[in-house]
Formats: structure tokens, sequence, C-alpha cells
């Protein structure tokens, strides 16, 4: 296997959309590498940063991709950093054939070292939810295409940031709410059938999931050896380690980081990134989100909370798992695995040609990279990610209130309430600071 190099960026984005467009349904052998890969230069190349589960799900994804090449992979703690490194080198490995010893994937401790290598083009960040604006602003000044897991962000702030960044660089940029493209497009036709009103005029919106996070109170444990935890913490308070936090070693679970308020926002933003976000997208709220927020009635409980729309829907956190859209004319439900309606006969008859058919995605990887060459948006672009974790910070700041939100979506700014303002955004542990774009 021939060693890659960079695809220059200017080239690249003259050449990519044109290439893509022109190229014939099989391309010639001289424009291949070995076993029939595209060549080295015509293949785009990743750098992956924060090595736990998500990632190394979206690693093998990707090196699975034959117009892709994997350059270099980020992880502060050693042994999860060591076994990615040995993931990309044993699978390019086996391309290469028998006797190969591929050491092409370089490993990085600090995400600042991957992102300043001119040879990468895209980055796929998946750390916890307190790093994603850093880096996802330090990847848009390196001119770094990039896909970012949800939750987008750990506050409203870094949301409106993060898509000005993306916008002022013109980076490509997929949010990793995989609802959109996968599950077998039920998501998508339960929009496309909400907004085609097949359950006559849309009343309620009700999203079954978890609540908002607490403050973390984890008591100390020795350190893991190799992990880099001051890193790990980053902007975030200094407090001990704990393996809550940052599992030792290999890990096969998703941490519980995401139960406390100084790294991620819960249940409410984690599967609440998904959920909500296909409400958003059913609503056709992409660009826009709810205007007021209540909090529930009882002033303990950890469901119940109530956002209004403009257009007079009300949308509440609470009920069965997944999303049920109850309008005048029928009910529809839609979670991973089903989608039903009442009455039965709503989702038997097929949409026609006049209503609402939304963008069929061809998987959520495929359709950022096919975006990276066309210079298109994806299907879950910088806005739409960064309004629907909003839409989870904006309940989260319900409960912890406990009083009504006036939220003005255009301005991200809460009406005539500073008190709610300076929620927007937190003070980062010295020396990190929102970089500027």
């Amino acid at each position: 296997m021939v060693r890659t190099k960079s695809l220059t960026r200017r080239g690249f984005l003259k050449g990519a959309a044109a290439a893509a467009l022109a190229a014939p349904a099989v391309a010639p052998a001289s424009a291949l590498g070995l076993g029939g890969r595209p060549a080295p230069s015509e293949r785009i190349t990743l750098g992956f940063i924060g090595m736990g589960v998500m990632n190394r799900g979206h690693l093998s994804a990707f090196l699975g991709y034959p117009d892709t090449q994997v350059l270099g992979i980020c992880e502060v703690d050693r042994t999860r950093r060591e076994h990615s490194k040995k993931m990309v080198e044993d699978r390019y490995g086996k391309q290469e054939g028998a006797g190969s010893d591929y050491k092409g994937c370089g490993a990085h401790n600090d995400f600042r070292e991957l992102l300043a290598r001119k040879d990468i083009d895209a980055m796929v960040i998946a750390t916890p939810d307190h790093w994603h604006a850093i880096a996802v602003i330090e990847a848009c000044k390196a001119e770094k295409d990039i896909y970012c897991e949800k939750p987008l962000t750990l506050t409203i702030h870094e949301a409106k940031v993060i898509i000005d960044a993306v916008r002022k660089h013109r980076r490509v940029f997929q949010t990793g709410s995989q609802q959109r493209s996968e599950f077998g497009g039920l998501f998508r036709k339960a929009c496309e059938y909400v907004r085609s009103g097949r359950i006559g005029k849309l009343l309620t919106v009700h999203v079954g999931v978890g609540g908002p996070s607490r403050w973390c109170d984890l008591p100390e444990e020795p350190l893991e050896p190799g992990l880099d935890w001051d890193l790990w913490l980053g902007p975030a308070p200094k407090r001990p380690y704990n393996s809550i936090l940052s599992p030792r070693g290999v890990h096969g679970h998703f941490p519980a980081w995401r139960n406390y308020r100084e790294y991620s926002g819960g249940a409410m933003t984690d599967i609440g990134a998904h959920h909500f976000d296909i409400a958003q997208w059913a609503l056709d709220m992409d660009r826009s989100g709810p205007v007021e927020i209540h909090p529930p009635p009882d002033e303990k409980a950890a469901v119940g909370a109530r956002y209004v729309y403009a257009n007079g829907v009300n949308m509440f956190h609470g009920g069965p798992g997944g999303i049920t859209f109850t309008g005048t004319g029928g009910i529809l439900q839609v979670d991973r695995g089903h989608l039903v309606s009442l009455p039965e006969s709503i989702l038997k008859e097929p949409l026609g040609e006049k209503d609402v058919h939304l963008f069929q995605s061809p998987g959520h990887h495929r359709n950022w990279l096919d975006c990276i060459r066309s210079r298109q948006a994806p299907i879950c672009d910088i806005e739409v990610g960064a309004r629907s974790v909003t839409v989870c910070h904006l309940g989260n700041l319900a409960y912890w209130n406990r009083r009504r939100l006036n939220w003005d979506p255009k301005n991200w700014r809460f009406s005539s309430d500073d008190e709610a303002n300076h929620q927007l955004d937190y003070r980062r542990r010295d020396p990190w600071k929102l970089p500027e774009a």
C-alpha cells in the first residue's frame, strides 16, 4: 500500500465537487490504489478525537470506506490511545497483505497536535460534551471539516458560537444525530407524515427521555496509570479522578459523566439530543425553536416541562419512549424500531406527490463524506444540531430555575431576564477559554 499524502486543501476544494459529478461509474485502473481502492490522493484523510465507545464505533465504520484514510487519533488515556492506533494499523495492514507491518497512524495525547497536521482533511470528535465547543472551533480554524457527536455543546452560548465558527470558516459539519439518517428511515417517515398533515393539525408533542444532570459529588479514587486527568478535565472545574467519569482501560459502556452538570446535561441532552431533534424536524424548526419554557407544576418533578412554539404547538418532556405526535386527526408515535399510528389507517395510506418528502440520507457517515466532496450542507448541519441541543438546554434551565422562561430564538437570548441570560454559558477553568473563531 502506498503511504498516503494529504489532498491539498486548495486542490481538494476546487476539484472534488466536479470530480464527484464527472466520475464514471467504474473508476479507471490508474485512479485506483491497492485492492481497487481509490488512489491515496483521492481519499479523504481523517483524524479522531476521543476514543471511547462511540468513536471506536465511528472508527470501525470509516475504516470500511474505501475513499477514506485514517491518519491519526487522539486520546488522553494511553491504553485507549494505543488500542485505537492498533485498530487502524491492523486493518490497513491486512489490506496490504501478508507480512505487512503498516505503521501509518499517528497517536496523540493533545488534540491540538492532531489539528496541526496538514495531511488531515477532517475530524471526527466524540469527547465528553464539555470539550466539544473548544475542539470544534479549533478544528474550524485549522480548516478541517467536522463530524461531532451529540449533544453538540455544554451550553447555549457555545451552540451559537460554533454556528458562527463553522459558517465563518466554511466547514462541512455533520452533527451525530443519526436518527435522521439511520434506523430504516422511520424517523424521517414520521416527520413527513406529520408535516404533510396526515394527523391533522398538530397540537402536542411528547418526548420521552430522562431528566437533567446534577452536580458531580463522586469520591476520589487512585488515578488511572497513563491517563492525563488534567487534560480530560480541561475547562471543567478541578476535581479528583473517579473511574465513573473516565473508565479504566478499554471499556465497553457509555460512561456516566453524562449525569453531571460539569460535563453534560444528563439524559435530557444525551438521548434528548436525538429525540428533541426529531421533534424539531417534524415541526420544521431547524432554524428556530420554542418561545416559552415552563417547568412542571410539581417542583420536585424531573419530567413534565412544557415548551410552547410560536405556532401554538405545545411540546412536553415526558411520555412513552421516543416521540409522540398528537393532532386533530390522530396520533403518531415513533422510536427506534417502531412507527405506529392511531388510527392505523394513517400509515397505511402512502404519501403522494404533493406531500412533504424530506431528504433521504444514504447514511450519516456517507452523507458527510459526500458533502465534503460537494461542499453542500449535510442532513444534520451545524445549525440543526445547535438548535436541537439548545432545546435540551432550555428544558434543563427550566428545571434548575423552576420558573417560566421566555426565549427569543432569533437573538439567542431570554427576554428581559438577566439572571437566565447569565446562565447561557459558564466560566471555564484557566487557562482554557472559548477560542475566538
